[in-house]
């Protein structure tokens, strides 16, 4: 399979350390996009992808500021070359927005009363019922 084109500018030091779960991910992303989405709705067919594309953000948002195990030269690189999504990360280190899992969430003009996502109800206040976030 072929690597994925970045820049020119070759990565900086530590990139071998997350090249493996980059690719694995970017892997499960074409695989997901392939996946056959026939007699889904189509927010269903679009669930794979935002999880991935979360999960990739989150590793590298988790590795630069909760476990400092990278450097900030190899942070602004993923930033820069979309491997990681700087809007998704910079509304994760506002006070309330820790466990937001889209950007679409957050957005009222998507929704037909002007409201946010389900998911952004504090867990206390939501009853019993199991609701899952629609995006």
């Amino acid at each position: 399979m072929p690597k994925v084109k970045r820049s020119r500018k070759p990565p900086p030091e530590g990139w071998e350390l997350i090249e493996p779960t980059i690719d694995e991910l970017d892997a499960k992303m074409r695989e997901a996009e392939t996946d056959p989405h026939e007699g889904k709705r189509k927010v269903e067919a679009l669930w794979p992808i935002f999880r991935l594309h979360h999960q990739k953000s989150r590793y590298i948002y988790d590795l630069f500021y909760r476990r400092k195990a990278i450097s900030r030269q190899l942070y602004e690189y993923c930033l820069k070359e979309n491997i990681a999504d700087k809007n998704l990360i910079a509304k994760w280190k506002k006070q309330g927005y820790e466990n937001l899992c889209c950007l679409r969430c957050i957005q009222t003009r998507d929704t037909n009363f002007g409201a946010n996502c389900i998911c952004r109800v504090p867990k206390s206040k939501l009853e019993a019922v199991s609701l899952s976030c629609i995006n």
